[in-house]
């Protein structure tokens, strides 16, 4: 059979080096001649922030940051940009940060250099989210896609281990999304699978060693994979489903997406035997299934939404706001009752299997 496909890669330059941070970004922002810097990192992440930015001309440090980008705060970043007159803004931090990075571009066209401090991938897309009174609204724009990220493994040795699990795993779930995405393509499904290898590979070092730089540096490899191949081929029925979860109830982004993969998973998985193949292959398992669960039980990841926040009683309500989401693409069929048992067993954490 032929292969016909259209694909497009994104502008973006990439930095990768352990311990190269600050010298990787002051050349990032030089060459985009960038003399009135802001810089947007929460207070967790200032001190971080302050040593991989001191070369640089910051005229603010912005450290509102919170999780899923409601619109007032985002609005107050953005006022704070007008205000100091910043020509680039230098996010420092997690998915959340990244995002109100790129929701101050999205209104002022300001260029963004990322520093990644988890395995979010947010940096590698030019997909923005929003929300406001309980939803989470997503769009894409070439002007939110930073020009340039500056990757050193070293920034997340500090990483409390729960939380690199969680974040490793959603981008995880960025690789198995993009297997059966609505714009998938044949390279989509091959940066997808070498980010599963790399992933399964790193965060089980990170579990034995937390300090280490290389698994760090392995699961930061397959974290960008993950994202350069869900870039391009959209939001699947996992993020479909944590999108509405994370907007709606206000959950916890990364441990969401850890406990809704395998349930995702286990529904498309039967229906896309090529798509079960590759990721069964990455794993080096039997079943696709088989080998994220091995990889969970190694990593002792987050398993029931109940655990973090989601009420039993929401539970209609949600598979009820997730139904009009579903990609029509989607290779198992999904109704109501499919989503509301799905839910359910991960709100108990049950094993899929």
């Amino acid at each position: 059979m032929s292969l016909r496909f259209e694909h497009e890669t994104l502008p973006q330059r990439v930095r990768f080096g352990a311990g190269e941070a600050a010298a990787a970004l002051a050349e990032e922002v030089e060459r985009l001649g960038g003399r009135r810097v802001m810089v947007l990192a929460g207070r967790p992440e200032a001190e971080v922030a302050a040593r991989v930015t001191a070369g640089l001309p910051v005229v603010h440090h912005h450290d509102e940051v919170v999780m899923h980008v409601p619109v007032p705060v985002a609005e107050r970043a953005r006022a704070a940009a007008a205000e100091h007159d910043a020509d680039v803004l230098v996010s420092v931090g997690g998915g959340s940060t990244t995002g109100l990075a790129k929701a101050v571009a999205l209104t002022t066209g300001l260029p963004v250099v990322a520093v990644p401090t988890t395995y979010a991938g947010s940096e590698a897309t030019n997909v923005w989210g929003l929300t406001d009174d309980g939803a989470k609204t997503t769009g894409v724009d070439p002007r939110v896609l930073p020009r340039a990220v500056v990757y050193d493994a070293s920034l997340l040795v500090s990483l409390p281990v729960d939380l690199a699990v969680a974040s490793g795993l959603n981008a995880m779930a960025h690789c198995v999304d993009s297997m059966w995405a609505p714009r998938t393509d044949p390279i989509d499904a091959a940066l997808a699978t070498e980010g599963i290898r790399a992933l399964a590979a790193g965060l089980p070092r990170i579990v034995e060693d937390p300090t280490g730089v290389a698994g760090h540096e392995q699961s930061l490899y397959g974290a960008y994979l993950a994202a350069v191949a869900f870039s391009s081929a959209g939001s699947g029925l996992h993020h479909k489903i944590c999108h509405v979860l994370g907007g709606r109830y206000d959950l916890p982004h990364a441990p969401t997406h850890a406990v809704v993969l395998p349930h995702v998973l286990a529904l498309n998985g039967p229906a896309a035997p090529e798509a079960e193949r590759r990721i069964a292959e990455a794993f080096g398992s039997d079943t696709a299934l088989d080998g994220l669960q091995a990889l969970r039980s190694r990593l002792d990841a987050p398993r029931a939404l109940r655990d973090h926040g989601l009420p039993e009683d929401d539970l209609d309500d949600a598979a009820a706001a997730v139904l009009p989401a579903v990609p029509p693409s989607n290779p198992a069929p999904v109704t109501i009752d499919t989503l509301r048992h799905l839910l359910r067993q991960a709100w108990e954490g049950a094993d899929p299997r």
